[in-house]
Order: C-alpha cells, then structure tokens, then sequence
C-alpha cells in the first residue's frame, strides 16, 4: 500500500530544501488549493497535494541542470523551451519525482509535468494542478470573491477562463506563450 503521508512529507522537505522560502511558500499554498479542487471535482485529494507541494522543486534549479534532468523523460526539449529554460521545471519535477520518490501515478507526473502549459488533453489533475498554481491566495488577482466565482463553475469553464486570464497577463508583460497553451486557450474558444 502506498504511504501517501510518508511521501508527501519527503517531497515537502526536498521542496523546502532546493527552492527559495518564497516558493515553498508558494508551493504549500498551491497544495492547500489543489487538494480543495480535487475535493471540488472528485478526485484523490492526497494526490493533489503531493503534486502541488512537489510542482515547484526545480524551479530554483541552475538552468542547465533543468534542461539535463527534463529531458529524462524521454521528450525532446523544444526550441521554445531551449530559449526559456525555467519553463521546463514541471518536467524536471515530474523526472525528480520518478526517479527519487518512487512516484509512478501517470496522473501526478503529468500534471506535474504539463503545469506550466496545460497542454491540450492534460488529464483532469493536471488541469486542477495548472489552475492552483494560478489562483492559489498568495497571487495577486486571486481575490476571494474571484476564487469563489470561479468555484462554482465547471472544471473545464473554469480553466478556460483562468487560461484567458493567463494568457492576456503573460502577452501583457511581452512574454512568449508557450505554444501549448495557445493550443488549449484555441481548444477552448471553438467550444464556445
């Protein structure tokens, strides 16, 4: 059987261990809000937040050791990804939870993986894992009255929303999108 508090904790303390204190800040409160959504929309809550609290742990990784270690799992690096490297993080965590921890749940190292694009056919954990990432309370536009609007609607009108929301703040500051995203923000727009 598989001792879900047992592997969480070490994930917890390998986050907490390679990332700034910002960010694992950032990271327990991304795990607090993935677990309600898997409550919200019926998932495993222990998956939730183990990969929330895990989503992060490369970010403060030195970029070429991220490069290395996402391309473990077995995907090319992309061109896009090559010009922005911290962009590969959830890949490298997704490989650093394989290979460290032991995780083999396809759910937890895709969402893991896949949270910073969403990309086009993430499983629902993943599209959980991307939206408390963007609302969790630490980030600025996620007031409570906005959380509690977008708690009432369905999973996947609520990312296509936070999905625009992203993607106007991304193109506003003069950053890339990353392709994928576009893909599902377009996915979601002809569904309308």
């Amino acid at each position: 059987m598989f001792d879900w508090d047992s592997v969480t904790e070490r994930i917890r303390d390998y986050t907490e261990a390679h990332v700034k204190p910002s960010r694992y800040d950032h990271s327990v409160r991304v795990a607090e809000m993935c677990a309600k959504l898997c409550r919200r929309y019926g998932l495993d809550e222990n998956k939730g937040y183990l990969a929330g609290i895990g989503h992060d742990m490369c970010k403060d990784m030195p970029k070429a050791k991220m490069l290395e270690t996402a391309a473990r799992d077995g995907d090319p690096i992309t061109d896009f990804e090559k010009k922005t490297p911290s962009i590969v993080h959830g890949r490298a965590a997704a490989v650093i939870m394989k290979e460290k921890f032991d995780i083999t749940d396809p759910d937890i190292l895709e969402a893991v993986a896949n949270h910073v694009s969403c990309r086009l056919g993430i499983c629902d954990l993943g599209k959980i894992l991307f939206l408390a990432d963007k609302i969790e309370p630490g980030r600025p536009q996620s007031t409570k009255e906005y959380r509690e609007n977008l708690m009432k609607l369905p999973l996947d009108q609520m990312l296509a929303s936070v999905l625009q929301k992203n993607y106007e703040y991304i193109t506003n500051k003069g950053f890339d999108v990353y392709p994928d995203t576009k893909k599902m923000i377009e996915y979601y727009q002809g569904k309308k």
